[in-house]
């Protein structure tokens, strides 16, 4: 398949980010920035959001008790 350039103007710190993160998944910016408007043209990107807010809206009475079960202090201490 042919390759056409891009131009972007982008913030120093995302440019930073842009290419941290295409390093550690091996891959040249390039192409990282080709994977992430394919999965969010796909709709990837949006059905991954939903289900993750699913998940934590089906299970958080068992987060919230762990984080009560976090603050609440376990009997006395020993002095």
């Amino acid at each position: 398949m042919a390759k056409t350039q891009l131009g972007a103007r982008v913030d120093e710190d995302v440019a930073e980010l842009a290419k941290k993160r295409a390093a550690d998944l091996g891959l040249s910016v390039g192409d990282y920035l080709a994977r992430l408007v394919q999965d969010d043209a796909s709709g990837l990107r949006a059905r991954a959001v939903d289900a993750a807010a699913h998940f934590l809206a089906e299970h958080q009475a068992v987060f919230d008790e762990a984080e009560e079960a976090q603050q609440t202090p376990r009997g006395p201490r020993a002095a």
